[in-house]
């Protein structure tokens, strides 16, 4: 499948013709493979790096090619945001889709979060307000994500937050522009809101947020909120808010902090924060200071260690993630964010 998956001498030949060099495999799934490229434009001598994704229509099944699928390239073609990931082309050769699009040299947050650990509450604000910026944008064009996790936030050269992985998105309206609720059970379950793992009906924008609060969550205890190895008792830890801040940043976290989290991971969806009381709430406001700012410079040194750099890529990650156990003291040496992971 691998070899099949990969770009053919002729799909090679046309995409050169267009000034499209593809480069070596860093991602596969079933259906997908994303490979590094570079496209250089004939009036300049500037490369661009790039992520290119190539999905084979032959190898994906029905309801992705009548349903998600077409979804993701009618969203991918609307929304341009400083912090969603850019799609520089989309192209079609026979059953293929290319899919260009700048290539994030930091790689995902996950990644960042597994290297580095708990990453300080001053930066998980500003990412934080990254995302919820530009998380708002989608929300704006009534454009829900439903698959956000730290695998999906990638970070640019510069450490700036970019939303990935538009594979789940669908608009939230219908053709009369009325409000449509989602039934799908989207994205993965350790970030999925408890309206979504409880399988009815739910308001995508809702549960966005909801995912946005596990992210806040792990950036500032480097671990899980909650264990999803069973989802039944996901639900009921859920909807009971058993769930604590680690130990060990308890007392370094602010009130704030602790606070928007709290209200985020509401499972009542009347009282959760909306993504508007997300970005007016009293640790989210940016400052009048030099902090203000949506640059996503490190508010300590780059880390030392080689970034693998990231592409975004619905359907074709090797499906790594990270689970913990919720609990605290006696058990929290599980709670490592470093401590399982799940192919």
């Amino acid at each position: 499948m691998a070899e099949r998956l990969s770009p053919r001498s002729s799909e090679v030949n046309a995409l050169e013709q267009r000034g499209y060099l593809i480069g070596k495999k860093i991602g596969q799934g079933s259906y997908a493979t994303v490979h590094l490229a570079e496209y250089c434009d004939a009036s300049s001598p500037k490369r661009m790096h790039l992520a290119c994704k190539i999905f084979d229509k032959e190898k994906a099944p029905r309801d992705f090619l009548e349903k998600f699928f077409p979804r993701e390239l009618d969203i991918l073609t609307k929304i341009e945001n400083p912090h969603i990931i850019q799609v520089h082309s989309i192209l079609q050769r026979g059953p293929r889709v290319f899919i260009f699009m700048r290539y994030a040299d930091n790689g995902d947050l996950l990644d960042f979060i597994k290297r580095n650990g708990v990453v300080p509450e001053n930066q998980a604000k500003l990412w934080f307000r990254q995302m919820a910026s530009g998380l708002q944008y989608l929300h704006s064009k009534n454009i829900a994500h439903r698959d956000l996790k730290c695998e999906n936030i990638l970070l640019s050269r510069r450490f700036n937050v970019k939303l990935a992985d538009f594979g789940f998105a669908r608009f939230c309206t219908d053709g009369d522009n009325r409000r449509v609720l989602s039934q799908t059970y989207c994205g993965s379950a350790a970030y999925a809101a408890p309206e979504v793992v409880s399988g009815t009906p739910y308001n995508p924008k809702l549960a966005d947020v909801w995912s946005l609060g596990i992210i806040l969550f792990i950036m500032l205890n480097a671990s899980m909120p909650f264990d999803d190895s069973n989802l039944r008792k996901l639900l009921k830890d859920q909807m009971s808010r058993n769930w604590v801040f680690r130990s060990r940043i308890r007392d370094s976290v602010s009130a704030a902090a602790k606070s928007i989290v709290r209200h985020i991971l509401e499972p009542d969806i009347t009282l959760r924060l909306t993504l508007d009381r997300v970005l007016s709430h009293e640790w989210t406001r940016p400052r009048k200071d030099k902090s203000a700012s949506l640059m996503g410079r490190l508010v300590q040194s780059a880390p030392s260690a080689p970034h693998p750099g990231k592409h975004e890529e619905a359907g074709t990650s090797a499906g790594l993630r990270v689970s913990g156990d919720h609990r605290d003291t006696e058990r929290e040496r599980h709670d490592d964010i470093n401590s399982r992971t799940h192919a």
